[in-house]
């Protein structure tokens, strides 16, 4: 039979259950920590989803480095020679792809068969159809349709689409910045003005992202060049790269590639308000969810605390026959690691458990309480998302198991300091 250690004997007789306050303070504290270890676990993983939710949403539509000529510089911000620029940014080992696109808001404007008109104001995105789909996910979010826009064709969002409404065959009017430039220098002589180029609807896409699937219209690049009067030039180069978090490395060989007359925008500086509030809502849950660990330390530490009081005599008698400081010690402590032991690893099985059965939760509760908790238009996605990170989870758990030792050692020194003939005299 496996021989326990003294020490380790006496731990587990010490936390035998009985039907004492001091057994109850110590499940309380069990359950405290369980409690702590899964919520934390399921809040950090959601929000880690929800980062990475985002960015595969925002990248998959925007690519992850965009190539501009300089405001300040000639061409007024366009790229004329856009085809050299493709190749410098093609032969960089980094990059997985680049196409041109000419991008600007236009008018929307729609007539329904009743005389109803309908307005809006979208971002108007042409593209190279072949090259497209090595920088975005256009090409393969279709719903109706191929991405092969005519000469006078549009691709709409569904958001677009049901806004208007359209469907794919109807007609579009759009008034170009050129358009409202020409009636501006000329106010009263309003014929001379051109009139609205109409487009076709070819396609609508979905890119599982609200706002894209509401704010932009995409064109073939031909049409949106002669719409915004650019000749042969373009806005700029959208760039995709193997590894999106190699941007900074690439945007600075890029920029001694193509030299001063252009501008390397990574996706990070672009997007910078949006990542950087959702890494610092993610920070702040954390250190405030915390709170919970050490609020079930307190717990533990009040339960070793009581217990080292009734078991005074018991401390003196062990250090008359001859048991050491470190041995005592080791006695209380190893109370407060088991507790944390059972606790973190029952926490780690709970929230493990949450995080499968979120969206069946999340359901249940829209249900019960008769609201969308999870509304597609603040949060642009249908179900909880969630990305389990190894090392959130490690420091979690941890940072959780090292709080309950500290939590456990006040009330361990006390029982090893105690004179053994106070302690014999104790009542």
């Amino acid at each position: 039979m496996l021989r326990l250690p003294y020490e380790l004997f006496l731990m587990l007789r010490y936390l035998r259950p009985k039907r004492t306050y001091v057994s109850v303070i110590t499940l309380i504290s069990i359950i405290g920590v369980m409690l702590g270890v899964a919520v934390l676990i399921v809040v950090i993983s959601v929000m880690s989803g929800f980062d990475r939710e985002w960015r595969d949403k925002i990248l998959g539509f925007n690519a992850h480095l965009r190539v501009t000529a300089d405001s300040m510089g000639p061409g007024s911000g366009l790229v004329e020679d856009y085809r050299r620029v493709l190749d410098i940014t093609h032969r960089h080992p980094e990059v997985a792809g680049a196409a041109p696109y000419v991008l600007a808001q236009v008018l929307a404007k729609t007539i329904t068969d009743s005389g109803k008109e309908f307005f809006f104001v979208p971002f108007l995105r042409g593209v190279d159809p072949e090259l497209e789909g090595t920088v975005s996910v256009l090409p393969e979010s279709l719903l109706v349709g191929s991405f092969d826009p005519g000469y006078r064709d549009l691709i709409i969002g569904s958001g677009f689409a049901d806004g208007m409404p359209l469907g794919v065959g109807d007609r579009l009017l759009i008034y170009s910045p050129q358009n409202f430039k020409e009636f501006a220098d000329n106010p009263e002589d309003a014929k001379s003005a051109r009139l609205p180029t109409e487009y076709t609807i070819s396609g609508i896409f979905d890119v599982g992202f609200a706002d894209y699937n509401r704010a932009f219209v995409v064109s073939s690049l031909e049409s949106a060049q002669d719409l915004y009067e650019l000749g042969d030039a373009v806005h700029g180069i959208h760039v995709k790269l193997h590894d999106p978090f190699r941007a900074p490395w690439v945007q600075r060989d890029l920029r001694q590639e193509l030299g001063q007359a252009f501008r390397v925008l990574t996706w990070q500086e672009e997007n910078e308000e949006i990542f950087s509030a959702l890494v610092t809502e993610k920070n702040m849950m954390f250190f405030l969810l915390f709170f919970i660990m050490i609020v079930a330390a307190f717990g533990i530490m009040s339960t070793l605390i009581t217990f080292v009081v009734q078991k005074t005599r018991e401390i003196g008698i062990l250090k008359a026959l001859g048991a050491s400081r470190g041995q005592v010690l080791g006695v209380f402590l190893s109370q407060g690691v088991f507790v944390g032991i059972v606790g973190v690893a029952c926490g780690f099985s709970l929230g493990m458990l949450a995080i499968h059965y979120r969206n069946e939760f999340l359901h249940f509760m829209n249900g019960f309480t008769g609201r969308d908790l999870l509304p597609v238009g603040i949060y642009k996605i249908h179900d909880l998302p969630v990305l389990i990170v190894p090392m959130d989870i490690a420091l979690i758990c941890g940072g959780s198991l090292v709080i309950c030792i500290l939590a456990g050692l006040l009330p361990a020194l006390k029982a090893a300091w105690l004179n053994p003939v106070e302690a014999l005299h104790h009542e």
